[in-house]
């Protein structure tokens, strides 16, 4: 165990400790105190917490949890939780949001071990406070689908949803998830944002078109918090409702087609499947 004079002594248990997103100034004393004084770090990859591990000059036992980690992987790092104290970190920001944490915490706490959080960094509410989108209300949706239907579907299940959204996304599939925003929740305000905390920080804001527009001519990289302001009242304009119906008329029948679009846009069921119909009829 490292030797350091203000060393904390800790109690057996696990302790979910956030890291920098990119900053590593960004770390708080707590979690510096946490990760000098436990006996092992739980993380998605080694080499990730090593270095900045390096950067603290702390070297502890490191042990890769992840989502390819098995059952028995969960059950050695319970058990090693009953005499020892165990940090839990994600490659960057706060660990369980969108990753794959929060089966060891509900292990945890049902077999009495204590867990303690230590709040910090999060690349999502970093996003939320830059973006300038209302954020009395807002829902976080983790990763957007990969495929493109599987990515308009899960859009749609958000249109009506009186809230900012939160989404995070890569870098080569950002301008396809705009697009996808553009037709499923046409008119609204969208950002992305994107190295948080770091030299480039950036947040671009407008309608989602003008956004494909300039990351089509300067592609990013790296993850990206995709953000999607709340609907307006007359959000849906009848050109909107009408793109909608015609998309989904292209693998549904009409009333299918009907209730999709009613539950995105708040329309009435019968009307839109009578214009479902003179859709196809024209």
């Amino acid at each position: 165990m490292d030797e350091h004079p203000d060393q904390l002594s800790l109690a057996a248990g696990l302790y979910i400790v956030a890291t920098p997103i990119g900053n590593l100034g960004d770390i708080t004393l707590r979690a510096i105190e946490v990760l000098r004084g436990c006996d092992g770090i739980a993380c998605e990859d080694t080499r990730v917490t090593g270095k900045l591990l390096k950067h603290l000059g702390i070297s502890k036992p490191l042990w890769r949890y992840n989502d390819h980690s098995e059952d028995r992987d969960r059950g050695r790092l319970i058990e090693s939780m009953r005499s020892r104290a165990v940090a839990l970190v994600s490659d960057a920001g706060t660990p369980l949001v969108s990753d794959p944490g929060y089966r060891l915490v509900q292990e945890a706490r049902a077999a009495d071990i204590p867990v303690t959080t230590l709040p910090g960094p999060c690349a999502a509410i970093a996003a939320l406070t830059l973006s300038g989108l209302p954020n009395d209300r807002f829902l976080f949706a983790g990763f957007v689908p990969n495929k493109e239907k599987a990515r308009l579907d899960f859009l749609g299940e958000f249109a009506t949803v009186d809230a900012t959204l939160l989404f995070y996304e890569t870098g080569p599939r950002l301008t396809k998830t705009l697009g996808a925003i553009a037709e499923i929740l046409p008119g609204r305000t969208t950002s992305v944002a994107r190295e948080l905390t770091k030299l480039y920080e950036e947040c671009r804001t407008g309608p989602a078109q003008d956004l494909i527009a300039h990351f089509e001519n300067h592609p990013p990289k790296g993850e990206i918090v995709l953000l999607v302001g709340p609907p307006s009242a007359n959000e849906a304009s009848d050109a909107d409702v009408d793109a909608l119906l015609r998309n989904a008329l292209e693998t549904e029948k009409a009333s299918r087609a009907a209730a999709l679009v009613a539950k995105r846009t708040g329309r009435d069921r019968q009307q839109l499947y009578a214009r479902a119909m003179e859709l196809k009829a024209s």
